[in-house]
């Protein structure tokens, strides 16, 4: 998840094709990848040309097979952390490594053919969280019927899509809400960097955040890689991503932070000890509809949210920060919750790292098929997953997260009642290490806060309608 004379996140002045039209298109980027535009662009006859629009994005074949490439090498690290944490709940880790690969390539696809836009799909790391160390971990569910609680949250946005409703409650948030929604990712993601680089540490015992070892390798690294983007990014330098994560995890060999595996080549394990292997009407117990719904929730603010602010750095957005053909990416979005929990790959979502496509150049779905392609060549080379250290994607989620945050200037902090709920969402997404979990706190205080001013024409009366169930979730947060 621009450079200091780039439009800000967030809705840009562009007019925006629907995804997979043939109308006009936002402005092309002038990120790391503005270099390419000088690229060969595809023949306008040519199949790839029909099936992506490249000229209509302002994009070219180079360029997005860069911005593709910077995606799958900064979301890899999901088929190595997912497996390993499914593992601890009991889930076979062969098997479900397999499974996580084939669900992330299928869905991955999906969006770049149907949606035609630049996203890699995964299993979230919170909803991941929630299954392996909440409810599995902690009150004992089995790892089946828990996949079954996913696949009815999808169930659930399926539904919700057909119906137009999540399109609609999307189109309801507030144009300011959507700006926080840009810098509260953008906060987020800069939090995870600094955490995988080690240059931030959470102390023991104590609920805060404290300076890491600047002394250690893998610190080092993660910083003279920032500094490496931020002055290939400011020069325009095609594929400033690609190169600075190669050059860190090259570096990284002789200071031990980058591993070489033993063996490149691996054959995949069958899937077949986790797919289909789902508990559909045990996880309709009524003691497990709160799990189902915590589940819905944060699946539904998440994808909400990455696609809104991704989509916005990419230039997708209209002047009100809505994508337009915004139901299509929500189509592929419950499908993959659906087929992910079937193959024993809960919660996909859209990945935050899809923020490194989108700065890399990446507008069209062929972004999404190079990144698809590069997960499925990982079925038979699992280990080079392992091969790239945190130092070197640390870099790139701490410069897109940092850049993202210009997104707020757009708020005005002169109107409280817009600029505490927008706050809101910033902080509480950090606080509670849930991105869906603060843009729902950001909604609930903008309902109540224009109530209580007196403002009550400036709340939608669906807003009222999603401020019910938003209460409800809370109250099961409680302990």
């Amino acid at each position: 998840m621009p450079l200091s004379d780039r439009t800000p996140p967030g809705p840009p002045g562009g007019t925006p094709a629907a995804p997979g039209s043939d109308g006009p298109a936002g402005p092309a980027c002038d990120g790391p990848a503005a270099a390419t535009e000088a690229a060969r662009p595809a023949p306008a006859g040519s199949f790839l040309e029909r099936r992506f629009h490249l000229r209509a994005r302002g994009s070219n074949i180079r360029t997005e097979v860069v911005a593709g490439l910077s995606m799958f090498l900064a979301a890899a690290y999901a088929a190595v952390v997912v497996p390993g944490q499914l593992a601890k709940a009991g889930v076979p880790y062969g098997p479900v490594t397999t499974a996580v690969i084939l669900a992330i390539v299928l869905a991955t696809l999906a969006m770049g053919l149907f949606a035609n836009l630049p996203f890699v799909l995964a299993p979230g790391l919170g909803g991941v969280a929630l299954l392996a160390v909440t409810i599995v971990g902690q009150d004992h569910v089995p790892w089946d019927a828990t996949l079954g609680m996913v696949l009815w949250s999808g169930v659930a946005f399926l539904v919700l899509t057909a119906l137009g409703i999540r399109d609609f409650i999307t189109r309801l948030m507030p144009l300011h809400l959507k700006y926080a929604i840009s810098g509260g990712l953008g906060l987020f993601i800069a939090l995870l960097g600094f955490k995988d680089s080690g240059l931030v540490v959470a102390e023991s015992g104590a609920d805060s955040l404290s300076l890491g070892d600047l002394a250690q390798p893998g610190a080092l690294l993660a910083l003279a890689g920032l500094v490496l983007l931020t002055a290939l990014s400011a020069r325009r330098v095609p594929g400033a991503f690609l190169i600075t994560m190669a050059v860190v995890t090259v570096a990284g060999i002789p200071l031990g932070v980058t591993e070489l595996p033993d063996h490149l080549l691996a054959a995949p394990d069958s899937p077949a000890a986790v797919a289909f292997h789902v508990d559909v009407f045990g996880a309709l117990r009524p003691e497990y509809f709160p799990y189902i719904f915590a589940f819905f929730v944060s699946e539904f603010f998440s994808m909400t949210g990455t696609l809104l602010a991704v989509a916005g750095r990419a230039g997708l957005t209209d002047e009100d920060g809505n994508v337009p053909g915004i139901r299509r990416p929500f189509y592929v979005d419950s499908a993959a919750v659906i087929g992910g929990a079937g193959l024993g790959a809960p919660s996909m979502t859209a990945y935050l790292e899809s923020s490194a496509g989108a700065d890399s150049g990446g507008r069209t779905g062929l972004s999404s098929v190079v990144a698809a392609g590069g997960f499925a060549a990982l079925l038979l080379v699992t280990p080079f997953a392992t091969l790239i250290p945190s130092a070197a994607t640390a870099p790139v989620l701490m410069y897109i997260g940092l850049t993202m945050l210009g997104a707020l200037r757009n708020i005005d902090a002169k109107d409280p009642t817009n600029a505490v709920p927008a706050a809101l969402i910033v902080a509480t997404t950090v606080f509670w290490g849930n991105f869906g979990t603060g843009i729902a706190a950001g909604l609930v205080a903008h309902v109540l806060v224009k109530a209580a001013s007196g403002r009550f024409r400036e709340v939608p009366w669906g807003l009222w309608v999603v401020l019910v169930p938003l209460v409800y979730y809370f109250w099961t947060l409680v302990p």
